[in-house]
């Protein structure tokens, strides 16, 4: 494929326009035009000579388009599952009481360590398949259930290996071997974070994007996750920071401080932190699915009135979430955090390429990638009333993976 034409778009909702019968026109992965067809040129030069000479037309049948969405929170590497743990936690199990069944996240490392590297890969590969289905077309995927050099940087090769394959979204791999203390570390935490500091450049060149540091109550320190974020910067790796889930303890601020490319969570973030963030470009990622789990919710509205970017993501994880769908997460966003539909999907497009540091996707415009979807509606409004809008087609870089 060389050239494609998308025709006949109901609506199409670029990030920062909306035009009605519209069209795309894709040289390779890129998109070299896009807008309201009447205006569509005969020719553009280096690319196509005439219109009629386009290689394939795509008839999309009056519906609506959007660009691929963004999942700027995930954790999809790992094995098993908890279901069991889940139910006694909705019985009303303490946390202790799970770990006494051998349950917790010290289950998922269990498990992930002991699970061969194809079994793993299979599985994660199945589970970026449904978000791909499902309209979103980059996924920032974090390590984390290994917690071993050697696993940690398994786990990164295999999501940069995962992302060339066909039908698969395009992948932001990132470094969170600062997750949790390992159970052979016990007592010596310092060891840990020294040890974590030193892997960050090799995941830096085994193909990581990014690192994190899951700081709260029970994981590590602000002045933990400090040491470890300033030394994977200064390797290349773009830091990140589980941020004010459960406690304030001072996460935000060191988010703030070095500079982060995003905070995440944030569920209890104060009106400093908030100033603090958007003094200092930090953008803020949100999830739905954290929020429904604390019975609390960030203070959304605050961090777009100071001018906070907002990304959003679905906090897929083997202990809480198994959400995959990026349409969910822009339904559950309009409902409990009040934002328009217009704001969820910007937070879930151009948000999420700010939070990743890309500018080359969460729009359509000319020179982005053709990350492209058709969905099941012809209003945008729609994703506030289907709770799980499906997509219809699904191009990435131009290429339909979907159906």
């Amino acid at each position: 494929m060389t050239v494609r034409l998308l025709t006949n778009i109901g609506r199409l909702w670029t990030g920062t326009d909306v035009c009605s019968n519209a069209a795309i026109l894709i040289h390779n992965d890129r998109i070299v035009w896009a807008g309201p067809s009447a205006d569509l040129p005969e020719s553009v030069p280096g690319v196509i000579n005439d219109i009629v000479d386009v290689d394939h037309v795509e008839n999309l049948g009056g519906g609506l388009v959007t660009p691929g969405l963004i999942d700027a929170h995930s954790h999809p590497v790992y094995a098993g599952n908890r279901w069991a743990e889940l139910a006694m936690r909705t019985s009303g199990a303490s946390p202790q009481e799970i770990a006494s069944a051998g349950g917790g996240i010290g289950s998922t490392v269990t498990v992930t360590r002991g699970t061969d590297p194809w079994t793993l890969c299979s599985a994660v590969r199945e589970r970026l398949r449904a978000w791909v289905m499902s309209g979103t077309t980059t996924v920032e995927a974090k390590t984390g259930f290994h917690l071993t050099r050697d696993g940690e940087l398994a786990d990164i090769r295999m999501l940069r290996s995962l992302e060339n394959e066909p039908a698969m979204p395009r992948i932001h791999a990132t470094f969170l071997a600062a997750n949790v203390l390992p159970p052979e570390f016990f007592g010596r935490r310092r060891d840990y974070v020294d040890a974590v500091r030193q892997w960050t450049l090799d995941a830096h060149a085994a193909g990581a994007d990014s690192v994190d540091v899951y700081c709260d109550e029970g994981h590590f320190t602000a002045d933990e996750a400090r040491a470890v974020l300033y030394t994977a910067q200064q390797v290349g790796l773009k830091p990140r920071l589980h941020a004010c889930l459960s406690e304030r303890s001072g996460a935000a601020q060191v988010a703030a401080e070095i500079g982060c490319a995003s905070a995440d969570l944030l569920t209890e973030a104060t009106d400093e932190d908030i100033k603090a963030l958007a003094h200092a470009g930090v953008t803020a990622t949100v999830c739905p699915a954290s929020a429904l789990r604390s019975g609390r919710v960030p203070p959304v509205r605050s961090m777009l009135d100071r001018g906070v970017t907002v990304a959003l993501g679905t906090d897929h994880n083997p202990g809480e979430s198994g959400i995959t769908s990026m349409p969910l997460v822009v339904g559950l966003a309009v409902a409990m955090f009040g934002m328009s539909v217009t704001e969820a999907l910007r937070a879930a497009t151009i948000g999420g390429a700010t939070a990743l540091k890309v500018s080359d996707r969460g729009t359509l415009a000319r020179g982005m990638y053709a990350d492209i979807v058709l969905w099941d509606a012809d209003h945008e409004g729609a994703f506030a009333w289907a709770y799980g809008l499906r997509a219809l087609r699904v191009w990435r870089g131009g290429v339909p993976v979907q159906p």
